[in-house]
């Protein structure tokens, strides 16, 4: 299964991506939605392109209300500054995905969707511009992560960890990635929820399905986004970002309408301590 690609933007931002044919299940209705569909936050040919539905169950879906939030006093710019160098481009084939930095001598982490039928050729660009051939050290195809190697590579700027656990609604965030091949995009938002459940199809026979208990944004997240950095306004990760809620899913267009899903940063701490 393939995702649609997008068409290249005019000018001399994205060089242009080969088209694929939009899935099949692109056409089906998620639970509790009409003509909708949660996607990964991934751009080009790679395989992992899902459709995934928000549990309904109130324990999972609901949460207090919280005050949001005053941004404007914030210097998202310094934070800007601070984290982008810990983000990088993971490019696999006709496609790529998003990943941040977890060790000076070159750990990746990413989705395992954005990797999951790479072939052994993935390589990875880094916000300075270089890039660097990368392997797979080892994934979870039930959480959607995967750890990988990139070599060569020295002095990096691992990402700074926080406690997802002390994430309110209403936190500011900044979500950093590749959408659409544009590297280094950042955007800024809120948390909008917490402990939302995720269901996505599994990239596997053996994995039917994968599902976790997310943090949802309105920061824009985007096809390319998928594995970037979800930061508090201290520049620390709280989220690996992984889906969308597009309506336009379902023909192939898919696009953020303020409605993206991270995997927390407790939970993804832990499944690089399994996986490395």
């Amino acid at each position: 299964m393939t995702e649609q690609s997008f068409p290249a933007m005019s000018g001399s931002l994205v060089e242009p991506q080969p088209a694929v044919v939009a899935p099949k299940f692109w056409r089906r209705t998620a639970p509790m939605l009409t003509a909708a569909a949660l996607v990964a936050g991934l751009f080009g040919g790679v395989t992992g392109a899902v459709i995934a539905s928000p549990d309904s169950t109130p324990a999972t879906s609901s949460v207090s209300a919280q005050t949001i939030a005053n941004t404007s006093t914030l210097d998202w710019s310094a934070v800007a500054s601070d984290v982008l160098p810990s983000v990088v481009q993971v490019n696999v084939g006709n496609g790529l995905g998003s990943g941040v930095i977890l060790s000076a001598d070159g750990r990746i982490l990413t989705n395992n969707h954005v990797v999951a039928s790479s072939g052994g050729q993935i390589t990875v660009k880094f916000n300075d511009g270089r890039e660097l051939p990368a392997t797979v050290v080892n994934t979870d195809p039930a959480s959607d992560l995967a750890v990988l190697q990139v070599s060569g590579a020295s002095g990096l700027t691992p990402i700074k960890w926080a406690d997802s656990g002390s994430v309110k609604v209403g936190d500011a965030v900044m979500a950093i990635g590749s959408p659409s091949g544009l590297q280094g995009t950042v955007t800024t938002g809120i948390v909008s929820a917490l402990d939302r459940k995720v269901t996505v199809p599994g990239e596997t026979r053996r994995a039917s399905s994968v599902s976790y208990q997310a943090i949802q944004t309105d920061a824009s997240i985007n096809p390319g986004n998928s594995g970037g950095a979800l930061v508090n306004a201290a520049g620390e990760l709280i989220g690996i970002n992984s889906a969308i809620y597009s309506p336009a899913a379902s023909s192939g267009e898919a696009g953020s309408v303020g409605i993206g899903f991270a995997i927390p940063s407790n939970t993804a701490k832990q499944i690089v301590d399994e996986l490395s």
